[in-house]
């Protein structure tokens, strides 16, 4: 509707009413035959006359109010119509912005220092709004065919619309991370330089490899594990190279491993989990934060990609001191070879 018929005054004729409304007309409130026949009848019947009158009156008013409300309920829902396109724009808008930063945040924080992001024009922005360097960044959109020279997507809808089906069926087959919902919605997807079928025939050798390595990992008596942990090294859902520091901390060392951390929302189940908790097991007579210190300069002197990415310490909620090891993303595939079981 257009804004001027908002207001009441456009395409609509004029009403007056109220105060400044001209006097009601008997002789046109009424189809008589003409005013000497209305005289007549008010004569003979005055009373009646009257009453006609009254009637009259009321019943416009009736009407008028009638129509009033009916022209109130037509202008809202006008008004309604109109302004709801605008409001869902605006929610969409905000939603797809709150994604793009979700994602960029964690791009940031998890994502490996030296990988090549690939993105639209507008993520490209967000991301280096959120300290990724220009140089880290691929742009693709138009004049770029596709998004290999990366290692990861920052998928967006600009990106699906370029890609189509391409995207997961060619390039980017593994999602580590997903942000928003609908057609706002941000993931962040492994490139695969190979193409998506040998990258899924490669993760799944990997998860195998890792079924084997934490199998072995469960027979250790230097290592010991919450039942969450145990269940998870035996489906291989932990990152090789996590995997790697642990068997060669348990040859100096005895500790638990409490937990593993919690799979990324929207991803992909055969993405492994990339931290631990580990607390160590002090030797009678021995100083705990010492140990400790021991065992996080073991984890620091590793060469990658077996180097964590940070080995902080934490408290967990016994009032034990932990170490968390947390490496990035994404996680290199073929470190392992299948073991034997």
């Amino acid at each position: 509707m257009a804004r001027a018929r908002l207001d009441g005054k456009e395409d609509q004729q004029p009403t007056v009413t109220g105060r400044n409304a001209p006097a009601a007309d008997p002789a046109r409130a009424a189809p008589l035959t003409g005013t000497n026949q209305m005289r007549t009848r008010r004569r003979a019947r005055p009373g009646r006359a009257r009453w006609r009158l009254t009637g009259a009156i009321i019943l416009a008013a009736i009407l008028f109010c009638g129509g009033a409300v009916t022209a109130t309920l037509i202008h809202r829902t006008a008004a309604g119509s109109k302004q709801a396109p605008g409001d869902q724009s605006a929610a969409a808008i905000a939603s797809a912005a709150s994604a793009r930063t979700a994602a960029a945040r964690w791009v940031a924080r998890q994502v490996d220092p030296a990988a090549i992001v690939a993105c639209d024009p507008q993520m490209c922005s967000v991301l280096q709004g959120n300290g990724i360097p220009a140089g880290r960044l691929l742009l693709v959109g138009a004049g770029n065919a596709a998004p290999l020279g990366s290692d990861v997507i920052v998928s967006t809808a600009a990106v699906r619309e370029e890609f189509g089906s391409r995207l997961t069926g060619v390039y980017a087959p593994v999602a580590l991370a997903a942000f928003g919902s609908g057609s706002a919605q941000v993931t962040v997807r492994v490139v695969a330089p190979d193409g998506a079928a040998a990258y899924r025939r490669s993760l799944q050798a990997d998860v195998s490899a890792r079924r084997s390595a934490g199998a072995q990992l469960l027979r250790n008596p230097n290592v010991r594990v919450t039942p969450a942990a145990r269940r998870e090294l035996a489906a291989g859902q932990v990152d090789t190279r996590l995997l790697s520091v642990i068997v060669g901390l348990a040859a100096f060392y005895r500790f638990d491993v409490t937990g593993f951390g919690t799979p990324t929302a929207g991803a992909d189940p055969a993405v492994p989990l990339r931290s631990a908790d580990i607390s160590v097991v002090t030797a009678a007579g021995g100083h705990a934060a010492a140990t400790l210190n021991a065992a996080r300069s073991f984890l620091l002197a590793q060469q990658s990609p077996f180097l964590p990415a940070a080995v902080t310490t934490v408290q967990l909620a016994a009032g034990r001191a932990a170490l968390h090891v947390e490496f990035m993303a994404p996680s290199p595939l073929g470190l392992l070879v299948a073991l034997p079981k």
